[in-house]
């Protein structure tokens, strides 16, 4: 025999699967669907290495190491 996986998007498609599968006697079970911290939705998007030079940056930023650039001068002017 073959194995459904149902995807209901609404509460309402769910409760209507529900009703039928207990009104035609089919067995069934229940999953919940883990939720992804921001993070792992970050890393699932741009991958780890993005994720974590990202972070060091921003580390680096809170500790004070970058420099503002004065944007009356050049790029080279500033760098110096």
């Amino acid at each position: 025999m073959e194995t459904l996986i149902m995807h209901p998007e609404t509460k309402e498609q769910l409760a209507a699967l529900k009703a039928i599968a207990k009104a035609l006697k089919v067995p069934f079970q229940k999953e919940q669907k883990a939720e992804l911290t921001e993070r792992e939705k970050t890393v699932n998007l741009y991958g780890i290495e993005m994720v974590e030079a990202i972070e060091k940056a921003e580390e680096s930023i809170k500790k004070g190491n970058f420099k503002t650039l004065d944007p009356t001068k050049s790029l080279w002017d500033n760098i110096q």
